[in-house]
Order: structure tokens, then C-alpha cells, then sequence
């Protein structure tokens, strides 16, 4: 039986106080894919209640009680990745391959690495007669976007339940039937009771109720600038702790000294990934002035090979945005480029050519981009790359850094100390150097608008932590 109308709360699915459905759209067709229910503010309380009940029993487990656990949670989770990957290709238009190798992977991921992780976690620290200690923060509300739900969950979840904590997640309306798999999967692990609860909805109903509780200790949330501002808002009035991932407008400096070719060609990877819905995307491209019409050249000659299709399409690389709402944006700030005066290289308004009915964009190429233009300054959340131009190193660092966002930056260079000298220049949380594999153990975080806190790993699990100081504890 489906479990796409209920919520899980204490360790049950159960039914909506108040009967509410929201459709759920397939972007590869625009159509109708499912329906779920949307929560309310009795919804939120009694998930809230749970995991308040649960909280003083599961913070007494062991740290190793925890990992055996996590343990099970991967091992269940591992065998369903099949079905969550079908999920993400249905909701939110993750080509299918890409949605069970990158999408269901990164779960999987977030598990593995934490559990690796734990046996050499130190949970206390003796200093003279003082013995410092991390205890359990409490009843976590945690809020996850649709673009890459899974890792997103999982990095929550996963240091949430580490740390001896409960919670109460609210997954992405747009795109939660991987998170009902989610559900059920923790379930299954044997989970107690009320330590996870899960409750569906919208922002404005269940987000911004649960960061307004007075019995949740934390939120965590993973979402644009605009709503995580409301989200710490609502929370602000009981001072309880707020960690967030949020948007950015990436940089990626090439070096004159870079293979431009393979530079470029990569960085139209590093942007259009996930068709361009990622907030660590390397959307603005900084070349030297003598090489920018080379790059651009070389950027549309790549971005031309990106074949746009539906979710299950045997020769799909880039699938639809998430929703209407994500295409009418991508559609202005392309207009937005054009009419200030960008070179358009490839791509531009419309939907590629033989495609209708789901919400495809062409991947599309600016040159010629000056750091005030709307494209260089906005968010985009869709496979479009601005190239920059510049004269000096010190201007394109000023340049890269110009900007309220700080999540992420890229450096491309054949020499290793310039580009490591340079990625000390970058006010961002995480610099990428010459394309590297993506690191599990590194913290993931921004500076600026684009957050506070850090996930992954150890990071994560001590933001979900609080430090006691036994003072006289003894020698």
C-alpha cells in the first residue's frame, strides 16, 4: 500500500489532521506524476510532540548503540536505491542514470562516509580538571530542497541520529516521494519510535511552523537565500540554533596557463550538472581577455553536445527544470542577458527543438559578461554559463568575490601553488581546484548569503552537538 498520502510520525504513517493534497508534477511531461498530502500547523505539532517524547531515551544510547543503526539504515537503504532513483526521475526530471549514479549515490554516499567516520569521533575531551563534553542538542526540524533531496537528506538525517538526536523532516513538496522511500526506510531500520518523523507540505504550513516551535532545539535547513532569511526569522524568536545551505553565484578563475580546451570543456560540466540546478554550479567562468573569444567558442561548441531530452531517454545528459516556476525564471534571466547586451554564443529563449510539454531549456552560453549584468549577479538554477573576461589575477579575484553569495569557487591551473595561492583568496566555503572528485570528508558550507554551519561528516554531526564544560570534573 502506498504511503504517498500519509506522514510518518511515532514510528506510524498516518493521515493528515486536515485532508490537503498536493499535486505532484513529472517536468518531463508537465504532467500529473502523484499526489501527497500537504501538512499543517496540528500536523507539525504532533511530529513535534514525538520527537520531544522520544528525545530523553534515544540521547542515552551509545554512540556505538547509534552507528549499529546507521548501519542498518544503509544496508535497507542500499537495496532500494533502485526505487529512489526512479523517484527522482519521475519528480524532479533526473535523467535516469544519472539520478540511480549520482542522485541515489549520494545518499548512499552521506551514510558510508559518516559511519567511517564515527569510530574515531571523539566525544569528550579532558582539559586540567575540566571535562568537556558533547551531548545530544535535542528535537532538530530539519527542511530539504528538491534538487539533490537525497544528499540533502542524508547529511541531515544521518548526524542528526549520530549525535543522539531526534527530528522532524519536511522534504521539498516539489519533490518528496524519495523521501516517503526515506520514511520507510527508517522504518524498516527499526528507528525507534518518534526519534524520526516526517511531514509533507509547504513552506508557509509546515516549514516555517516547525522553525517556529518553541520545542524544536535546531533547524537546519538547505534552500534559496529568500526563504532560509524567513526561516531564520521564525526562529529567532525562541534563539534556537539555525544552520543553512544556501544559494550561490559560483566563480571559476582559468589561470592563463590552463589547457583551455579541456578547462572549458570540464567547466560546462561544473555549470550544467544536474541541468544547471545545483547551488555550487560554476556559473560564471572568468578567462583572460586574449583567450575569451577562444573559450566562448569552445563553451558552445560543448554546451551544443549536451543533448536535452526526458528523464528516461536513452541519449538524455541534461534533463527538464523541476517546475513551471523554475522555467519562467531560467526564461527571464536569459532575456535578462540578452537585452543587457551579453553575447549569446548558443542556446537563448525557447525550448530546445523538438521538445514540448515539460520544462526543457536550451543550454545556453553568454560571452562577454561584465560583473553588473543581472547574469552575473542573480542565481540562475539552470544550465547557463556567463563568461567574464579579464586584464589581471587581481582583478578576477575581485571579481570572483564580488558577489553576497559564498558557497563555492573553482581554480584551473597547471601550476598547483598559483591556483592554491589563489583559492586562499576566495571568500567561499569550498574551493575546487582543477576539477578534483568530489571529497565526502571536506565540510560543505558558505560564507556571506549563502549560509552558516557545515554538513558533511564530522562537520555536520558537530553542528548538531552542544558542548558541556564539567568544570572540577577531577583529574
Amino acid at each position: 500500500m502506498s504511503n504517498n498520502l500519509k506522514f510518518y510520525i511515532d514510528g506510524a504513517w498516518v493521515d493528515p489532521v486536515v485532508p490537503n493534497r498536493i499535486t505532484v508534477i513529472d517536468p518531463s511531461t508537465g504532467q500529473p506524476y502523484t499526489e501527497i498530502s500537504g501538512g499543517s500547523v496540528a500536523d507539525v505539532n504532533k511530529a513535534v510532540a514525538a520527537a520531544r517524547a522520544a528525545f530523553h531515551s534515544f540521547s542515552h544510547t551509545t554512540p556505538k548503540e547509534r552507528l549499529e543503526l546507521l548501519k542498518t539504515c544503509l544496508a535497507i537503504y542500499e537495496r532500494r536505491m533502485g526505487e529512489i532513483a526512479d523517484a527522482c526521475a519521475h519528480e524532479m526530471g533526473a535523467p535516469i542514470g544519472f539520478a540511480r549514479d549520482a542522485q541515489a549515490v549520494a545518499g548512499q554516499a552521506h551514510f558510508a562516509a559518516l559511519i567511517k567516520t564515527l569510530p574515531n569521533f571523539e566525544w569528550s575531551e579532558k582539559r586540567g580538571t575540566t571535562l568537556v563534553v558533547k551531548e545530544p542538542l535535542g528535537v532538530v526540524g530539519l527542511i530539504t530542497p528538491w534538487n539533490w533531496p537525497l544528499n540533502q537528506i542524508v547529511s541531515k538525517v544521518a548526524p542528526a541520529i549520530a549525535a543522539g538526536n531526534t527530528m522532524v523532516l519536511k522534504p521539498s513538496e516539489i519533490a518528496p516521494i524519495n523521501a516517503i522511500i526515506f520514511a520507510e526506510i527508517m522504518h524498516e531500520a527499526g528507528v525507534p519510535k518518534g526519534v524520526f518523523n516526517m511531514v509533507n507540505g509547504d513552506g508557509p504550513s509546515v516549514g516555517q511552523k516547525l522553525a517556529e516551535h518553541p520545542d524544536v532545539d535546531m533547524m537546519s535547513f538547505t534552500g534559496s537565500t529568500r526563504a532560509g532569511i524567513l526561516v531564520a526569522k521564525a526562529a529567532a524568536d525562541t534563539v534556537k540554533r539555525v544552520a543553512q545551505e544556501l544559494g550561490g553565484k559560483s566563480a571559476n578563475i582559468l589561470l592563463p596557463d590552463v589547457d583551455l580546451d579541456s578547462a572549458v570543456r570540464q567547466g560546462i560540466g561544473a555549470c550544467f550538472i544536474n541541468s544547471g540546478q545545483s547551488c555550487d554550479a560554476a556559473t560564471r567562468m572568468l578567462v583572460p581577455r586574449m583567450m575569451h573569444d577562444e573559450a566562448m567558442a569552445i563553451a558552445a561548441d560543448e554546451a551544443s553536445k549536451q543533448t536535452v531530452g526526458p528523464a528516461f531517454g536513452n541519449s538524455t545528459v541534461l534533463g527538464p527544470l523541476v517546475s513551471q516556476v523554475q522555467f519562467d525564471k531560467v526564461q527571464r534571466l536569459i532575456k535578462a542577458g540578452i537585452d543587457e547586451g551579453a553575447t549569446l554564443a548558443t542556446g537563448g529563449l525557447g525550448r530546445p527543438d523538438g521538445l514540448s510539454g515539460g520544462y526543457f531549456v536550451k543550454p545556453t552560453v553568454f560571452g562577454n559578461v561584465t560583473r553588473n549584468m543581472t547574469i552575473a549577479r542573480e542565481e540562475i538554477f539552470g544550465p547557463v554559463l556567463s563568461i567574464l573576461p579579464y586584464d589581471t589575477l587581481d582583478e578576477a579575484i575581485e571579481i570572483a568575490n564580488d558577489t553576497v553569495y559564498g558557497l563555492a569557487a573553482y581554480v584551473q591551473s597547471k601550476d598547483l601553488e598559483k591556483a592554491r595561492a589563489v583559492a586562499r583568496e576566495m571568500r567561499a566555503g569550498s574551493v575546487y581546484i582543477n576539477y578534483p572528485e568530489w571529497d565526502l570528508f571536506a565540510p560543505f558550507g558558505g560564507y556571506k548569503q549563502s549560509g552558516n554551519g557545515r554538513e558533511y561528516v564530522d562537520f555536520g554531526l558537530n553542528d548538531m552537538l552542544e558542548i558541556k564544560g564539567m568544570i572540577g570534573y577531577g583529574e
